[in-house]
């Protein structure tokens, strides 16, 4: 690699931080706690990133609210299940790691401030601990004020520790330097100007909103074609993909990212898009039911795609007019409106509606009949639905899909979250090159560290746990790298 005309010495700043999301700022806190000056550099021009956008879930084990509620957890269970659901395709080793931090940054993140009460909650937007995904014990953490809570937390902190954060700002290059034969990351190069530092951690969140980059490292969300859609922060332009490639860095996590289960007329987050109706059935080309409706989307997702084709989301008139006013995309009258355009299909009857979908009549008519005769009476014998929303706070039975007209409309995943290529780090967060060799000088958190986030997500808060777990490891370890340079 290419070198900067530097000499080993005096810097400007002990650590630089690329990127002011969570993993960025966690990893500038805990730097500075150890001792280092930071700077912080965010393109954008606010902090926050997607951590911001995010419901601020957090996944761990062994916490203190898990502990007062009763719940029994360990690393060992946590990292069983995280390497089980990813097929074992990660570094077990780093995944261990993780697991064994992850508990740890969540009591850091309650002493700077987080507030998490000790209650249960039915889901990703009411505070306490709920259900994350498919784990066999609940770990998912959820904070008062959601993500905006976490960034509102560590920018406390960063201002408490007089951490400049510089914004609008997009670094253009690392800086390299020869050590003794060695090449060595030692600062960055922002608005033309070269600021030396003694490490540099990059946390510049993924590449989602990139297009060219998604068609290399995730062409996965292509598929959804015109229903695809990018709810991760403007600035998941992928930079750390750039700044690998000058250093000669490993890329961990290629083809692999999160895409959420969605209607192909939704175009907004569900915060703005709504939800769809309770009283649906998901059903495959074969007109057959295959999935809990309300399955986590750490699994939800492959169980479409497995299908090998288009699936339908149907549900009737009653589910239509019962949605709620004031939401973007889930509104009666848009749904009446989507018909005339082809993305929702309406029928007088399961008959017609299975003709115009293109699937086996007599089969949509049964799986109807059946969920009619199980899900309206609390039961769901063949996809445990009930227990999905019993663990929500649903106590009510869902209405049955009875009333004419029909609706059906394709889902498949095209909510694009997050993306999972990203520099490969080992198990102090350094960035590894092609030979899996540490580079000096630099470390990798967040979307932009590559290694934790694999090809299946666990469920929420994985990525809020991976950017502040790695991103506070991240902090301290460069830290002490440059009190060593």
């Amino acid at each position: 690699m290419a070198t900067d005309n530097h000499t080993r010495g005096e810097h400007d700043y002990d650590v630089v931080v690329i990127g002011g999301g969570g993993a960025g700022l966690a990893a500038a806190v805990s730097a500075a706690e150890r001792g280092a000056s930071v700077i912080l550099f965010e393109s954008e021009g606010e902090l926050g990133g997607s951590t911001a956008l995010s419901a601020g879930l957090f996944t761990a084990a062994g916490t203190s609210v898990q502990k007062e509620l009763g719940v029994e957890d360990s690393v060992d269970r946590y990292f069983q299940h995280y390497m089980d659901l990813n097929q074992w395709l990660l570094k077990p080793g780093l995944v261990r790691r993780f697991c064994e931090l992850a508990g740890p940054t969540f009591e850091w993140m309650l002493e700077l401030g987080l507030e998490v009460p000790a209650q249960i909650s039915g889901n990703a937007h009411q505070p306490g601990l709920s259900r994350a995904g498919v784990e066999d014990v609940w770990r998912g953490h959820v904070p008062k004020d959601q993500g905006y809570g976490l960034v509102q937390v560590l920018d406390r902190a960063r201002k408490a520790h007089g951490i400049d954060a510089v914004l609008h700002t997009r670094v253009e290059r690392l800086l390299v330097v020869d050590d003794g034969g060695v090449s060595r990351v030692a600062g960055v190069v922002a608005d033309g100007v070269e600021l030396t530092a003694g490490a540099v951690v990059v946390a510049t969140g993924g590449l989602a909103q990139n297009p060219e980059l998604v068609e290399r490292w995730f062409p996965d969300a292509l598929r959804a074609g015109e229903s695809l859609f990018v709810v991760a922060a403007e600035g998941s332009r992928g930079d750390h993909i750039a700044y690998g490639a000058q250093v000669g860095a490993g890329i961990a996590g290629d083809g692999w990212g999160l895409m959420l289960p969605t209607a192909e007329f939704v175009r907004h987050h569900h915060w703005q898009a709504g939800f769809p109706p309770p009283s649906r059935v998901h059903v495959n080309g074969q007109g057959l039911r295959f999935m809990d409706e309300d399955a986590s989307y750490a699994v939800s997702g492959g169980l479409i795609d497995a299908q090998g084709g288009p699936t339908w989301m149907v549900f009737d008139e009653a589910a239509r007019v019962a949605l709620p006013d004031g939401y973007a995309d889930w509104d009666a009258e848009r749904v009446t409106a989507l018909v005339d355009t082809g993305q929702v299909t309406r029928a007088d009857d399961l008959v017609s509606l299975a003709a115009a979908i293109g699937v086996p009549a007599d089969h949509l008519v049964a799986t109807v009949e059946r969920w009619n005769d199980q899900l309206p009476h609390g039961s769901d014998i063949d996809f445990q639905r009930d227990r999905t929303l019993a663990a929500k706070g649903v106590t009510a039975p869902l209405a049955p899909i009875a009333a004419a007209p029909f609706y059906a409309t394709c889902v498949l995943p095209a909510e694009l979250v997050c993306t999972h290529a990203g520099l490969e780090i080992d198990t102090s967060a350094s960035v590894l090159d092609h030979g899996a060799r540490p580079i000096p000088g630099l470390f990798a958190a967040g979307e932009a560290g590559g290694g934790v986030l694999g090809n299946r997500y666990v469920g929420g808060g994985n990525a809020i746990a991976n950017a502040l777990t790695i991103g506070r490891l991240a902090g301290q370890n460069a830290a002490a790298a440059a009190i060593r340079a």
